[in-house]
Formats: structure tokens, sequence, C-alpha cells
């Protein structure tokens, strides 16, 4: 175990966008004794190589990282370049997606924490890490990280399935991701009821789903937009 450095001596940058939060965070922190920046994020989003220069500049040796950046976008691609530069990453967020949370472990974060928990166990994690102490289990890691490749796994499956689709299919399960109904395609296709009912049981058996909504939902899922037109 490494000596624990003076926390006066030790830099925790914050990377927050919701500014009631940080401001929570800061004063905890540095009531704690902590060295406490907040990161000022570009309201146009600006590209990830510039905010991570900038971060570096800013020399932490610990990063609490949001992941929902408003206009800078998602939180997760920093977290590789942040950790190649030694700084120890810890990611707090109102995300509660499991999979997520193990892409952020793999990456190379210490430890996820939802903002729904304690402060206090946001400045206890602070404090391990700036004592050289385990934040996670072993165990939960490896499951997050593993529920992040199946997660993958399935996306990539279901992307295969929506290549099935044949150009119309995709124009009609576009249109119905729209909320039009099969009547309403029809008219606006020129085209019988008959027909794009055909086309929309096409559609749930390549996509492996009993409903219309669930092919909706699934497309929706994988941020899927049709690459056809409607002629």
């Amino acid at each position: 175990m490494s000596q624990p450095m003076a926390r006066s001596a030790v830099r925790v940058v914050l990377i927050e966008d919701h500014a009631l939060f940080a401001e929570s965070l800061e004063l905890a922190l540095t009531l704690e004794g902590y060295d406490v920046r907040r990161a000022v994020l570009p309201e146009d989003g600006g590209s990830t190589a510039a905010m991570i220069a900038g971060l570096v500049r800013m020399r932490p040796r610990i990063v609490l990282l949001d992941l929902n950046l408003g206009p800078c976008g998602d939180g997760v691609r920093m977290i590789a370049p942040l950790v190649s530069a030694g700084v120890q990453v810890v990611v707090v967020t109102a995300s509660v997606d499991p999979p997520r949370w193990g892409d952020c472990l793999r990456q190379g974060a210490r430890k996820v924490l939802p903002k729904t928990r304690p402060l206090n166990e946001i400045l206890a994690t602070v404090r391990r890490i700036n004592q050289g102490l385990p934040v996670i289990d072993r165990t939960e890691r490896e499951a997050l990280v593993q529920l992040w490749h199946q997660h993958r796994h399935e996306l990539r499956g279901i992307h295969e399935r929506l290549q099935l689709l044949t150009p119309r299919e995709e124009v009609v399960l576009g249109h119905l991701m729209k909320g039009q109904t099969v009547r309403e395609i029809a008219i606006s296709s020129f085209v019988s009821e008959a027909t794009v009912r055909t086309q929309v049981k096409s559609i749930l058996a390549k996509l492996e789903v009993s409903s219309q909504i669930a092919a909706v939902g699934l497309a929706h899922n994988v941020g899927w937009r049709p690459l056809a037109v409607a002629v």
C-alpha cells in the first residue's frame, strides 16, 4: 500500500454540468482539505482531445466525472485518455445502466457511484484512493464488465437483424417509428393495407419480435434510422 499524500496536495477536479451537485461536491471535498477545482466545460461542446488536454494541464490526481455532459456529450470517452495520463477517475452519475457502468470500469475508471448514494460514500472513495486502497470488489467489477460485453453482443445481433430488412421494409419500419398506422402508411405509399401488413409481418420475423411495438422499441434502443428513401 502506497503512502497517502497530504489532502492539501491532492488535487480533485470535478467534471460535472449540474451546478448545484458540483457545488455540493466542491464544498464537501474542500472541507475535507482537498485542493478542489471545477473544470469549465465549453458551451459548444468542443473536441475530446482539447478537453482532455485542458484537464491534464490542471494536473489532477483524482477526477470525479459525470457521464451526461450536455453539449460535451458522453463522459465515457474521457475515461481512457485521463487514465492514460495517470489520473484516477471516479464516475459519479445519474445513469442506472449496469452495462454502461461496466464500460466505464473496462476503460479504467476506479469506481462508478450513482448520484443517489450518500455524499459520504463519494468522500470515502476519494479517501481510499488517496490511501492506495481498493474501492471496488473484484467480483463486482468483473460482473459489470461482463454485462457490458453481453450488452455489446446483443446490440451487434440487433444490428445484424436490422440489416436483413429490404429497402422497402426499412421505410415501413421508419414510418412505424414515427407512430403511423398500417392504414396511414398504405395511403402515403399508394399501396394496399394488405401489402403493408405483409411487409410488417416480414419485419417482425426478421427482427425476431412479436409486435410492432417491440420492433419499434428495438430500433429506437439501438439508435437505428432507415437509410432507404420512400418511393
